[in-house]
């Protein structure tokens, strides 16, 4: 049985101590303390209720290993607590001061080239270093003992973004703890063995003390595929086992505040099991930062879908996200108009009771100079600063209305997400590199909006038995256990899902045998009533060359093959197409490869996509990579779906179709009901009929009081809220 950390959110100072917290990192020990007193004052202006506190500050605290220097950190608690903005205090280890690093060179990690990581950027140490440890723990202890009556103090903020740099360690602390994980894992050298398939290349070892990190080995030397996927998780566990060692130390001393610390969750990133993570937060915590162009909101949406499911319904907080351009990408878009609004209510449509940017005041110097603030090099004079206000005002509004609390309806369809997958197509013994779990949930996330739906996220460990349909995309590595709970689903009645990729190793990346999929020692095979062979990989084109089929196929060049598949329904396959030799009777073959491109591949006639009868429920198979809009087609073809639309609400979900928009619904005790409108694009689009009253309407046109309806603009959106009374 799971167990986790019972929940329970922090308090902001105000009489109840409810509302939305809204802030964000606020660094004044980068300032002179004559600054402070704007910065309160601008903060109040802003509408600001709590800050995160300390969390780059060691050397500030600690300037000496025998010196400490709580004045100013007294202070500046004061001055906040008076204001009444509460703090969310930081462990302060994040980053550790010169001196420690000068003293004690033994904590710095090391790279798999065995070069040293230098000190002078964040997480410099290397989690499995006792003497880090020591140095860390007794930082979180005394500012337990300092701050753990403050009033103002109301959470713990432990570490920052754990894992940011120095997620892989391959010290000689490394090693002996990986060792000694293995031991632990194993019980037994020769069930490592076994797992690790060390008869390959003669890497049999005899005991666990031989047992090494996957270092590099030189040229085009590959890393045993099952070794690496176990340090990855070894590397998870060492830095959760870190977070764990500072929370405690704090809990003896302080145990009644809640401890979080900030995931860092974007389909670009998501490089820890936060599944195993949320289990040991009292709230679940994330720093998202947007990705430019059409996908913004999108991709926001399908984080944000994950974290919600990682909250496991209850409110979570945004630790970090940018009022702007950030400094860290090849190139740095600003937000436009409107996005700092859409994107902060976009959060709280997925269930974030917290907002809060990356930082105050934007820095003068130092690395991060040019990464946006709530408060610019500008000045309060600024656009971006009376976005701000803007927003602490709106967020105040849906305060009071009653949203916190509310929790996210959920859809009928699950998204399965599993970490370990994701860093199993990272692997460069796969047949392709440019596999992406993570990828492939958000573009299959997508492709549900395009279709008029809406899927939740949830980690592949959590119970998903009450969902109808579940999806696993490119979840490439299944246990015989989880891969049974999968068929349990389909008997009982369940819809699910799988694309090309899924079930093609077990836990200890071992190849089922037998045909692919092979997981569950061929249980997978069996639910989705088709066997493949082999697998056919094409090369790539963007979507936007890929047009089937190709204009005359004599007109290419006959030594190249085509670099994309074309399918009997209309759709294009361009990285991956598993070659099928065997469907049942009792299957339906929903499409096949057709044209001058399967035939010059020899898969002309072969299933791409199978439906199958399972127990009570039914089994889809996408033997084949597909485009978003090629999953979109999917999604509405009543051959597999029979038009049904379950999600939201067949109404509902049309008028999403027709307008293009994000509508989400969070729901309070069961009587009050926050609808939440987000336009998806730049196309002005009608809002449908609204049953409750508008909370927001932010960059809306239109005249709905004298039967017009409300048009969304570019990042608009709308909040309503319906109250229902139940009969005394």
């Amino acid at each position: 049985m799971l167990m986790r950390r019972e929940f329970s959110w922090p308090k902001l100072l105000t009489e109840s101590g409810r509302g939305l917290a809204f802030g964000g990192d606020y660094n004044p020990d980068q300032w002179p303390e004559e600054v402070w007193d704007e910065d309160i004052e601008l903060m109040k202006r802003a509408h600001v209720n709590t800050v995160a506190l300390a969390i780059f500050s060691w050397s500030k605290i600690q300037p000496s290993e025998h010196t400490w220097d709580f004045g100013w950190l007294d202070r500046i608690i004061a001055k906040l607590g008076a204001a009444g903005i509460a703090v969310d205090l930081a462990s302060a280890t994040a980053a550790a001061p010169l001196w420690l690093y000068e003293q004690h060179p033994e904590v710095l990690p090391i790279d798999r080239y065995g070069h040293v990581i230098n000190p002078g950027s964040r997480q410099s140490w290397s989690p499995t270093s006792p003497v880090f440890k020591e140095y860390a723990l007794a930082m979180c202890r005394k500012l337990a003992e300092r701050y753990g009556n403050n009033s103002t103090v109301t959470a713990w903020h432990m570490g920052n973004e754990y894992g940011w740099n120095n997620r892989c360690d391959y010290s000689d602390n490394a090693q002996n703890a990986f060792r000694a994980w293995c031991q632990r894992k194993y019980g037994d050298i020769d069930a490592l063995n076994d797992a690790w398939g060390t008869a390959f290349w003669s890497q049999r070892v005899t005991s666990f003390g031989e047992v090494i990190v996957p270092r590099h080995m030189g040229g085009d030397a590959m890393a045993n595929p099952a070794q690496q996927l176990d340090f990855e998780r070894f590397g998870n566990d060492m830095l959760l086992d870190f977070y764990k060692a500072e929370r405690d130390a704090i809990a003896e001393i302080c145990p009644d505040k809640p401890f979080t610390t900030n995931f860092m969750v974007s389909t670009d990133q998501c490089c820890m099991d936060y599944a195993r993570w949320s289990d040991e937060v009292d709230f679940v915590s994330n720093d998202h930062y947007f990705h430019e162009g059409e996908s913004h909101l999108d991709e926001l949406a399908c984080s944000d879908a994950l974290m919600n499911g990682l909250a496991q319904g209850k409110p979570w907080y945004v630790m970090e996200h940018s009022t702007s351009a950030v400094q860290w990408k090849p190139l740095n878009a600003r937000k436009r108009g409107g996005e700092l609004m859409r994107d902060a209510i976009a959060h709280v449509a997925f269930g974030a009771d917290a907002i809060n940017f990356f930082q105050w005041r934007q820095s003068r110097s130092g690395a991060e100079a040019f990464h946006s603030a709530m408060l610019p090099h500008a000045g309060a004079d600024s656009t971006v600063y009376r976005e701000v206000c803007e927003l602490g005002e709106t967020l105040e509004t849906l305060a009071a209305a009653g949203l916190q609390g509310a929790e996210v309806e959920r859809s009928s369809t699950a998204i399965l997400f599993h970490a370990e997958s994701e860093w199993a197509t990272r692997c460069q013994t796969l047949p392709s590199m440019q596999l992406s779990h993570w990828h492939d949930v958000r573009d299959w996330y997508r492709a549900f909006l395009d279709a008029g739906q809406r899927a939740d996220v949830v980690p592949l460990r959590d119970d998903w038995s009450d969902y109808s349909t579940i999806v696993l995309p490119t979840v490439l590595s299944l246990s015989r256990d989880d891969t049974q709970r999968v068929a349990d689903f389909a008997k009982a009645g369940g819809r699910v899902i799988v694309n090309y990729a899924t079930g093609l190793i077990d836990e200890s990346f071992r190849v089922g045998l037998g045909g692919y999929p092979g997981a569950g020692d061929g249980l997978l095979r069996d639910m989705f009533g088709v066997r493949s062979e082999e697998f056919n990989i094409t090369s790539t084109l963007s979507p936007a060359d890929a047009i089937c089929p190709i204009a005359d196929a004599d007109e290419a060049a006959p030594d190249i093959d085509p670099a994309y598949v074309c399918l009997s329904n209309g759709s294009i396959s361009q990285l991956w197409q598993n070659v099928v030799t065997a469907v049942a009777d009792d299957a339906k073959v929903v499409a096949t490869y057709e044209g001058d491109e399967a035939e010059a591949w020899e898969i002309g006639g072969v299933p791409a996509i199978t439906i199958h009868p399972y127990g009570q429920g039914k089994a889809v198979y996408v033997g084949c990579d597909l485009s978003r809009e090629g999953v979109a087609a999917l999604l509405a073809d009543p051959a597999l779906f029979g038009g049904q639309q379950e999600s939201q609400g067949e109404s509902q979900q049309e008028s999403q179709r027709e307008s293009n928009h994000l509508i989400h619904t969070r729901r309070r005790s069961g009587h009050t009901v926050f609808d939440f409108y987000l336009n998806r694009d730049a196309t002005p689009s009608v809002v449908p009929e609204l049953s409750g009253d508008v909370v927001l309407a932010y960059r809306t046109s239109g005249n709905p009081n004298v039967g017009g309806r409300y048009i969304l603009q570019r990042n608009g959106l709308l909040v309503t809220r319906t109250v229902t009374r139940t009969a005394a």
